[in-house]
């Protein structure tokens, strides 16, 4: 806490802090001082973390704690409301954490190891579908050795266990505010991290200030955050503009981008903030539709798909193509989709199709979310649609829905294709196949491949030197080009657009994309 004169604190208008007492300004104004207003296109679906496994973690990370977590420049977990973490065998199937002792929940519950248990056994309980269950696959039983010990046993080896433990999947509630066996329904969020989260009101804004409770990683360097939630980018922007906002997160178009970098009109006192992304984009093929269960009908979607012509038409250098699931910069990636398919070729797409005797055109829908990726993803599936009937294999009708609708009708197994984006919960080449994978997947669309669920994973995971298990996932990824149950498009890269009033934009992203709103603060003028 810096403490300045009456002077002093006359002079800093701008400044995150003010002298309280001085009697210059009201309380109003000088608490709107100390805010930092945040806005985004990504609202929480849920807001209990045993039901939700999606950009809902970006309020997760701000509000609530887990044993690890990833403070800014750190690709390894590190304690969080843990004190120390670590395998205790050779064969990482027994994990122990040590709590830091004394630690509340905001509403004043202790938060021992019996609360640990409660909140990541629940998230096993209620098993929501399409929810963060499937993390948790390779966990045996969570025991409270004492008042302050947690022992995770394993059903298998797990070197990524840790990672796991570091993801808002693993939040931990109170149990006197979370049911044991159902979600929370009241509207309410408590937790022990960084924030408190006063108010929430759907579609427009949530309201957090500091936990005064908290003990953890985290330096706050500003006393309450309003996150703004925007239906598309162009309001969002205008807000920034406006000077409505000081920060924008997720959901820039790359048209915005570029306006923003060459300082358009309203933008003169902004600046970009990049980061290399590992968020990507990615076509998911629905194997009991009539069509889209077809291998060679997807295999010829894969062959006639540019993936340079998508980037440069609707993204404009804001993004790359991808030929893996894995993006780069990750251990493991591959471009393992342009090694078997090659450039875009309708001859051979139609080929595939009449070998496996299918007549063209083939129809198909493809649906996508109209209020979570940004307002580009619109252009993006217009683009798709455009050089899949280009080819003259197929007839594609787009459709879209707001993200609730969405997610209800993927889950139902509605949609033959739809697209999805992912932002890894841990920076590991693990993080970007098994959540697709196996029966009980985050896609909620079964996707059955044993060498992979059987072999492959069980291999990486027993090797705690994550470099050491390329090969697995070079292997992993032939399978899925082979199966093309989910055909990957692009890779992005992640901006902030931020006030030149603000600091912190370089350090708020964590290795999982997830903004750390303590990091942004209000600099001071003089």
């Amino acid at each position: 806490m810096f403490y300045r004169t009456c002077l002093q604190a006359a002079a800093a208008l701008a400044s995150i802090s003010l002298l309280a007492g001085c009697g210059l300004f009201s309380d109003a104004e000088s608490s709107d001082k100390k805010r930092i207003f945040v806005g985004t296109t990504s609202e929480p679906t849920k807001l209990d973390p045993a039901a939700a496994w999606d950009g809902s973690w970006e309020l997760y990370r701000n509000v609530f704690q887990t044993l690890l977590s990833f403070p800014t420049g750190s690709t390894e977990p590190q304690p969080d409301a843990a004190k120390r973490c670590g395998f205790k065998d050779s064969g990482n199937k027994i994990y122990v954490c040590e709590l830091r002792p004394g630690l509340k929940f905001s509403n004043g519950e202790k938060l021992d190891a019996a609360a640990v248990k409660h909140s990541i056994d629940r998230i096993r309980r209620i098993d929501v579908s399409g929810g963060p269950r499937g993390l948790l696959n390779s966990l045996r039983s969570v025991e409270a050795t004492g008042e302050h010990t947690v022992t995770f046993r394993l059903k298998s080896p797990d070197a990524t266990f840790p990672f796991i433990l570091a993801t808002p999947a693993t939040s931990l509630v109170p149990p006197g505010k979370y049911p044991a066996n159902r979600l929370r329904t009241d509207g309410g969020l408590t937790g022990s991290g960084p924030y408190v989260l006063d108010s929430y009101t759907k579609r427009h804004k949530a309201e957090l200030s500091r936990n005064d409770e908290y003990q953890g990683f985290a330096e706050r360097r500003n006393d309450a955050v309003t996150i703004r939630y925007y239906p598309d980018s162009d309001s969002m922007v205008q807000a920034l503009k406006k000077k409505q906002i000081d920060v924008t997160y997720r959901g820039l178009t790359s048209k915005e981008v570029v306006g923003l970098q060459e300082k358009e009109a309203g933008s003169e006192h902004l600046r970009l903030v990049e980061t290399v992304g590992a968020d990507i984009r990615y076509l998911v093929f629905n194997s009991k539709d009539q069509q889209a269960g077809k291998l060679a009908v997807r295999r010829a979607i894969a062959q006639v798909v540019d993936r340079g012509a998508l980037v440069a038409r609707v993204y404009q250098g804001t993004a790359e193509p991808l030929y893996s699931m894995v993006p780069k910069g990750i251990a493991g990636h591959s471009t393992e989709f342009f090694d078997r398919y090659g450039e875009p070729s309708a001859e051979k797409a139609e080929k595939t199709l009449r070998d496996a005797g299918i007549e063209e055109p083939v129809e198909l829908e493809f649906w996508y979310t109209t209020d979570r990726y940004g307002s580009a993803t619109a252009q993006e599936f217009g683009e798709l649609k455009r050089q899949l009937e280009a080819s003259g294999l197929f007839k594609i009708s787009v459709r879209g829905k707001p993200w609730e609708e969405f997610e209800k009708g993927y889950t139902s197994g509605d949609y033959p294709v739809f697209g999805r984006g992912w932002f890894p919960d841990f920076p590991d080449a693990d993080n970007f196949i098994a959540p697709f994978v196996g029966e009980n997947n985050v896609l909620a669309t079964p996707y059955e491949s044993s060498e992979i669920t059987d072999e492959l994973l069980p291999a990486s995971r027993r090797e705690s030197d994550r470099a050491a298990v390329a090969k697995d996932f070079e292997r992993a990824q032939e399978i899925l080009a082979e199966d093309v149950r989910l055909l990957p498009l692009w890779q992005g890269k992640t901006y902030l657009a931020v006030s030149e009033e603000i600091g912190g934009g370089e350090r708020a992203l964590d290795p999982q994309t997830v903004m750390q709103l303590w990091e942004l603060y209000r600099k001071t003028s003089w």
